[in-house]
C-alpha cells in the first residue's frame, strides 16, 4: 500500500485587513492539519496568523518558524534549510500543511525560499501556492490611485538597502513602489529627489492595519519613528498622480 503524504499550501493572507484574504485561502485553511508561520527569533508574534485566525480550525496546530533578523546569508540559509526539514517531516506523516505569508505568497516572501528548499530536497511532495493581495495593491486602492495606466511601466523594488537601485537605473519607470522602506526612508527620498522625475510621492505605514498611516510628505515620513510595514509609491504622471483627499 502506497504511503499517503501531505500537501504543502503556500497562503498569501493579504496586507493586514482581515477581509482581504481570498476565499480560496480561507477554504484551504479550514481544511489543513498544521499552519506554519514565520516569526523573529526574538518573539513568537505573527501578524499573518492574526489575520488568518478566524479561518484556522480549532483542531489545527499552529507552529511558529523562527528566523534570525540578520543580513548574514549563511545564517538565513541555515534557517531556511532547518525549517524546510521541519515541514517535510510533517508532510511525510500525511499532514496537510499551510505556510502563511503576508501579502502575496511569492512576492518578497519567506515562503518562496522555503518552497525552493522543499522542492530541491523532496520534490515528490505536492505544493499548491495561493496568491494574496499585496500591500502596494491595497495602498493604491486605499488612495484611489491607479498604479499604472495605458503604456506606463511599474517597478516594484525592495527599499531594504535604500534608494541605490533607482539611482543606477538607466531608464526610469513611470511608477515605482519601494517595499521594505522601514529604516531607509531618508535615502529613498534622497534618491527620488536626485532623479527628479517623481513629483507625486506618498508613504504608507501598516496599510490595512489598525495603526495605518498615510504620510504625504516624504520629509515628514523620514522623521517618523521607523515602522517595519512602510512602503513608498512614487509617480511621474501628475495628471493621474497621488493627491491628498
Amino acid at each position: 500500500m502506497e504511503k499517503k503524504t501531505g500537501t504543502l499550501y503556500g497562503i498569501g493572507v493579504g496586507p493586514g485587513e482581515p477581509d482581504l484574504i481570498t476565499l480560496k485561502a480561507a477554504k484551504i485553511l479550514n481544511q489543513v492539519d498544521i499552519v506554519f508561520a514565520a516569526s523573529s527569533t526574538k518573539n513568537s508574534h505573527s501578524l499573518a496568523v492574526n489575520i488568518a485566525g478566524p479561518h484556522i480550525p480549532e483542531n489545527a496546530e499552529v507552529k511558529m518558524l523562527r528566523f534570525p533578523m540578520t543580513r548574514d546569508k549563511h545564517q538565513t540559509r541555515k534557517a531556511w534549510q532547518a525549517h524546510s526539514e521541519t515541514i517535510i517531516a510533517d508532510l511525510e506523516k500525511g499532514k496537510n500543511v499551510a505556510f502563511l505569508t503576508l501579502g502575496d505568497s511569492l512576492t518578497y516572501s519567506t515562503y518562496g525560499y522555503v518552497l525552493r528548499h522543499i522542492q530541491d530536497s523532496a520534490p515528490h511532495f505536492a505544493a499548491l501556492t495561493v496568491p494574496g493581495i499585496t500591500s502596494y495593491q491595497a495602498s493604491a486602492a486605499r488612495l484611489n490611485t491607479p498604479l499604472v495606466e495605458g503604456e506606463e511601466s511599474l517597478l516594484v523594488m525592495s527599499g531594504a538597502k535604500g534608494g541605490d537601485r533607482l539611482r543606477r537605473l538607466a531608464g526610469k519607470p513611470q511608477n515605482v513602489v519601494f517595499l521594505k522602506a522601514y529604516r531607509n526612508v531618508t535615502d529613498i527620498k534622497a534618491a527620488i529627489d536626485e532623479v527628479g522625475d517623481y513629483p507625486s510621492c506618498v508613504g504608507i505605514k501598516s496599510c490595512g492595519q489598525p495603526n495605518e498611516e498615510i504620510v504625504w510628505d516624504l520629509e515628514e515620513l523620514s522623521r517618523c519613528v521607523p515602522d517595519y510595514w512602510t512602503l513608498i509609491i512614487a509617480k511621474q504622471n501628475k495628471k493621474n498622480g497621488l493627491s491628498e483627499g
